[in-house]
């Protein structure tokens, strides 16, 4: 095999892995109202669950990030993973939403053991100067899952009963097992000096936290990617009973959106070229502030409709395309011997947000998007703030404004 073949290989398989949460979330949103009416409870009771995974992804990626570092990437990956089949199989079998929703936080437990592997191996494989790229490839990956999931997931939950979801998922599960076995180099060595012990491990997150490249950018991408989440956990409402669109429709109409993260994805690596990481997140951002503004004085005035409400949130949405790669490889930069450790904190302070976004638009009665709007709003505003605050105060080279 070519090495350029084994190097697309390996990127796709990364991919794989870093969207297995994604998908996981995404491929069963369609079923919500069928979920709901089997286990004889409302959308609400069964969008917790969506915040279970989140909780549970936030929580595992701390407990893999130094399992990652002391045994390699690979033994705590595929226990992991072997969590995530066994979850996904056993959610078939449930008969109410409250083990659906502890099925779903061990299943998050599980995913994010792929979430966090990827990036680490992507810090352990590639040059720094090739990570942020990297990253924009994994994003493609990672932006087909919303553009895949949701059609297919509509497409079982409107054909067969919505356990055959679930079913899917575990097979996914034992396919990425296969590719990350074939197709992914070991990575890192096991570093046996680093100890399990609590105190050595609240240690080591705590020398990845105070480094300012941490603090700054994994702190922009997570307040960032929670504007996402605030419309992942409110979507399936928006759509279904809002619009009164079909599982289907539903399904096409999150693919739209994602499309833009897809291709946004692939113009930063051309960007790249010409322009620093920080200089296009910080661009990113100011658009996705201009956007946020434009889309909540639309709804107050009463402008929008299911038209405008889909072409705003893909516009808004398309910048995180720009935003996490460029972040994430800022964020990993001067990580090497704890990029495990690194990469798990990150990723939980991430889908930490999440998990309280998603809550938050769970448990507080609205109806339409008005609520979805204003934390997307808030989101962008609160990062690009960080971000410049951050930029000016602990790296003045970076100072964007000028």
């Amino acid at each position: 095999m070519s090495e350029r073949k084994k190097k697309l290989y390996l990127i796709l398989s990364l991919g794989f892995l870093s969207a297995i949460g994604p998908f996981s979330i995404d491929m069963y949103l369609p079923g919500f109202n069928e979920i709901a009416a089997d286990l004889n409870t409302d959308i609400a009771h069964i969008g917790l669950s969506l915040s279970s995974f989140f909780i549970g992804i936030s929580v595992g990626q701390l407990i893999y990030g130094p399992l990652l570092d002391r045994y390699g990437r690979k033994g705590p990956l595929y226990i992991g993973l072997g969590i995530y089949i066994i979850s996904s199989f056993a959610s078939v079998l449930v008969h109410d939403a409250d083990q659906l929703i502890g099925l779903r936080f061990f299943q998050a437990l599980g995913s994010c053991a792929g979430m966090v592997a990827s990036r680490a191996l992507v810090r352990d494989l590639f040059p720094i100067s090739e990570i942020a790229k990297t990253f924009s490839y994994l994003m493609l990956v990672i932006a087909l899952s919303p553009i895949i999931a949701p059609t297919f997931g509509g497409f079982l939950a409107f054909r067969f009963p919505w356990q055959s979801i679930f079913i899917t998922l575990g097979i996914i599960g034992i396919l990425t097992i296969l590719s990350t076995v074939y197709w992914i180099p070991s990575g890192r060595e096991p570093d046996k000096t680093k100890s399990l012990k609590p105190k050595s491990i609240l240690k080591s997150y705590a020398e990845v936290a105070i480094n300012p490249h941490f603090y700054i950018y994994a702190v922009v991408s997570s307040i960032s990617f929670s504007g996402l989440y605030a419309y992942i956990g409110g979507s399936a409402d928006l759509f279904l009973n809002y619009y009164k669109l079909s599982q289907q429709e539903y399904g096409i109409i999150f693919a739209v959106i994602s499309i833009g993260m897809t291709i946004s994805g692939q113009i930063n690596t051309i960007l790249l070229k010409k322009f620093s990481s920080e200089k296009i997140t910080f661009n990113a951002l100011v658009i996705q502030c201009i956007i946020g503004v434009v889309m909540l004085l639309m709804y107050e005035v009463g402008w929008v409709n299911l038209f405008t409400t889909v072409i705003f949130i893909c516009i808004f949405l398309s910048m995180l395309g720009l935003i996490f790669p460029n972040t994430s490889a800022m964020t990993l930069e001067p990580f090497s011997r704890n990029a495990g450790t690194a990469s798990a904190l990150m990723g939980s302070l991430q889908l930490g947000m999440g998990a309280m976004v998603t809550g938050i638009v769970n448990v507080i009665p609205h109806h339409g998007g008005h609520l979805i709007y204003i934390i997307m709003l808030i989101c962008c505003v609160v990062s690009i703030l960080v971000f410049q605050i951050g930029t000016v105060k602990v790296f003045p080279k970076y100072n964007t404004i000028t």
